[in-house]
């Protein structure tokens, strides 16, 4: 991707497939920053997600050009009309992550008690540049195992100006790479240490006056991964071109919009309760954002509503990106059958987060948590790493 003299973005051929999958990842990628950014306060990453969009920017360009040269017939054009939307909607998704950011970048009001309020989290996102005579230095990710070490997955690598999702085990951590990891609190400090032969700085908690802000900050953090699972159960149902997980997003885009409205109905209320009303104007940023990346997720869902004939391609994409998006069936006597995901680990054994399981008697059940129990004859739908997926068949009996 280069520059043209005159400032605008020269068009390189690129497949499809590999647009699409960069678009992906790129979008999810932002939402995962976006929100640790803000939730955390944490100015670098939020600086990154506004660097992001000026790659989806150029992305977006490349795939418009792209899909408008891959019609070779009627039939085929009309298969890649599916695949405009989904791009239309990851560019959407990636907006919205940079309109998260704004509100830090730029100020836009949020209050001081902020971290003291969010509930427990169990994951967030930490960025770290590794410096020269840190100990991962010139080691590869197997052989550092910071998964095993810290609890911390790192999701990507920004090496100079070119960007690794995903990086794949065998990736050799050099000088200057910027990496994001994923991880419990704990293992994020521990991590970043590791990295950057620095102490992890964390932000001081102040009580909070507000009065509801607990709840308020519980709803956006909600709104967050409810946005999230929709956009993993959109591209589920695309990919499976299952019309109930596609009603599934429709619903959960309804619940947005319902809590949008009722976070909108607490910041009126408190405005007139606090010293300075304009420091709860960023939570009403976060959730109009929010809103914008569940509605983009029914976009996707909406080529499967509309029994659009997603063209080839995409399955392909879909599979070659950062994150899988499995369908497992559970076997009998298998070790998933009769216990719960909590009770065999399968998230931290496996890195696949498990979005629904469908039972041929009870239909579906929807955000399962760790006291679901598992059957045999129910089926996974379950995105993770493209390793976790192997250890996830072999712990339903598939494998």
């Amino acid at each position: 991707m280069t520059d043209s003299d005159a400032g605008g973005i020269e068009y390189e051929p690129r497949s499809v497939k590999d647009i699409v999958v960069e678009m992906k990842d790129t979008s999810e990628l932002m939402v995962d920053l976006a929100y640790s950014a803000v939730l955390y306060r944490n100015h670098e990453i939020a600086k990154e997600v506004l660097d992001l969009e000026e790659h989806m920017n150029v992305l977006r360009y490349h795939a418009h050009m792209t899909l408008m040269l891959a019609g070779r017939n009627p039939q085929e054009a009309e298969q890649l009309t599916g695949i405009f939307q989904i791009v239309s909607a990851a560019e959407k998704i990636a907006n919205a992550a940079d309109d998260i950011a704004t509100v830090l970048t730029e100020d836009v009001g949020l209050p001081p008690e902020l971290r003291s309020a969010l509930p427990g989290a169990k994951e967030m996102m930490v960025r770290a540049e590794v410096d020269a005579e840190s100990e991962i230095e010139g080691r590869t990710l197997e052989d550092i195992n910071l998964e095993t070490e810290t609890g911390v997955h790192v999701v990507a690598i920004k090496r100079d100006t070119d960007w690794i999702f995903g990086p794949e085990r065998e990736e050799k951590v050099l000088r200057g790479d910027v990496l994001f990891g994923e991880g419990p609190e704990a293992g994020v400090e521990q991590f970043y240490e590791m990295a950057t032969r620095r102490s992890y700085e964390k932000e001081m908690m102040e009580s909070s006056e507000i009065e509801g802000l607990d709840r308020a900050m519980a709803a956006i953090v909600e709104m967050k991964d409810i946005g999230e699972l929709a956009v993993g159960l959109a591209y589920s149902s695309a990919l499976f071109e299952n019309e109930d997980i596609a009603r599934e997003v429709q619903a959960l885009e309804a619940e947005t919009d319902r809590m949008k409205q009722d976070l909108e109905e607490w910041v009126l209320e408190s405005a007139g309760h606090v010293d300075d009303p304009m420091q709860l104007q960023g939570l009403i940023h976060l959730a109009i954002s929010s809103e914008v990346i569940t509605d983009a997720a029914l976009e996707i869902a909406d080529t499967v509503l509309r029994d659009i004939d997603l063209h080839p391609v995409f399955t392909e994409a879909v599979k070659e990106s950062t994150e899988q998006i499995v369908s497992v069936k559970v076997l009998g006597d298998s070790e998933l059958d009769g216990r719960t995901l909590g009770e065999t680990l399968v998230e931290a054994d496996t890195g696949m987060f498990v979005m629904a399981i469908h039972r041929d008697d009870d239909g579906w059940v929807y955000s399962p948590d760790s006291d679901t129990k598992v059957h045999a004859g129910d089926t996974l739908i379950a995105r993770g790493p493209e390793n976790g997926e192997e250890r996830l068949r072999r712990m339903a009996g598939a494998g």
